[in-house]
């Protein structure tokens, strides 16, 4: 097979980029950053294979279209936004880059926490318009404060060892790993109540799939411990943004700090503009190195799908 032409519709660093134009057998490399839904199902019919991020979506109706398409690659982890179904049906196979965005996806949660606990975003702000509000706010430390990370894989096994090196008792819960798994990867497994009512702040690092589409509801938010501060650098859906500004309101829920939102961008929501909310972008994994990470692993992997080679990361 010669003559691949390859669809970047959500932007690919450089580096990712050279890999795709300088491999045997690839015609066209286009990047067409932004590229509308309508103009996607429109053009969709000329590719190989398709690289997106979050933003493009891959659904049936797409990929029913895509008659030459042979891969989806997705430069980061989740890949909520491709339907796997359709792709398996179609004969589409999907790749990811899951281990790219690591360390920039623990380090943003942890910069999360603690301007959550130390109020930087509002202190920030204060300074800017000229306000010197010092004993407003007196904050919490995490040393000695118990964390409890929901979804025990890469990323939260890496916000686990971050947060213990700052003196937190970490909690671990996944329902995919077995309590000595956990433990090796630096948490004290317990089950999901136990978690809820011992952490005094609660991380997720699980994916949106029907099973975690908001399962912090409402039950579960009154089932935490009061003044519990989340955490969310993960998928929007897995918190009930309505339930959660009714704790927040409440005072069961103390603060959350959330990069991910159940739409994107969410607008100024009454729980964006919440005094007790940290809001951040979708910013998680916006790091040069974890983008260039993401685009050589991704194109690397598009590659070997179109060539039917071995493949580290398949998703379907």
């Amino acid at each position: 097979m010669s003559d691949w032409n390859i669809l970047i519709a959500d932007g690919l660093a450089e580096k990712g980029k050279k890999i795709l134009q300088g491999a045997a057998g690839v015609g066209q490399v286009d990047d067409l950053e932004g590229i509308s839904p309508q103009e996607l199902k429109e053009r969709i019919s000329q590719y190989h294979a398709v690289i997106v991020r979050g933003r493009t979506k891959m659904t049936a109706e797409v990929i029913a279209l895509a008659a030459n398409l042979k891969a989806i690659g997705r430069a980061g982890v989740g890949v909520d936004n491709i339907d796997l179904a359709a792709a398996q049906a179609n004969q589409v196979t999907v790749v990811n880059a899951p281990v790219a965005t690591t360390n920039a996806v623990a380090e943003h949660t942890l910069a999360l926490m603690l301007s959550l606990v130390r109020f930087v975003p509002k202190a920030d702000a204060a300074m800017k318009s000229g306000q010197w509000i010092k004993k407003q706010l007196v904050g919490t430390e995490l040393d000695g404060k118990v964390l409890g990370i929901l979804g025990m894989g890469r990323i939260g096994s890496a916000v686990g060892v971050r947060a213990a090196a700052f003196g937190m008792q970490v909690l671990g819960y996944d329902p995919f790993l077995p309590a000595d798994e956990i433990q090796a990867r630096g948490a004290a497994p317990v089950d999901l109540m136990s978690l809820y009512r011992q952490a005094d702040i609660i991380t997720l690092h699980l994916p949106l799939s029907p099973e975690t589409k908001n399962m912090l509801d409402g039950q579960a938010l009154g089932a935490m411990k009061r003044g519990v501060r989340l955490v969310c650098a993960a998928r929007g859906g897995i918190i009930d943004e309505t339930a959660l500004l009714s704790s927040l309101e409440s005072g069961q829920v103390a603060g959350a700090a959330l990069d991910v939102f159940s739409t994107e961008p969410p607008g100024l929501t009454a729980l964006v503009a919440h005094p007790h909310v940290v809001a951040t972008p979708h910013i998680g994994a916006q790091t040069e190195e974890a983008q260039v990470r993401a685009a050589q692993d991704v194109a690397g992997e598009v590659l070997c799908a179109l060539r039917n080679e071995p493949l580290r990361w398949k998703i379907v």
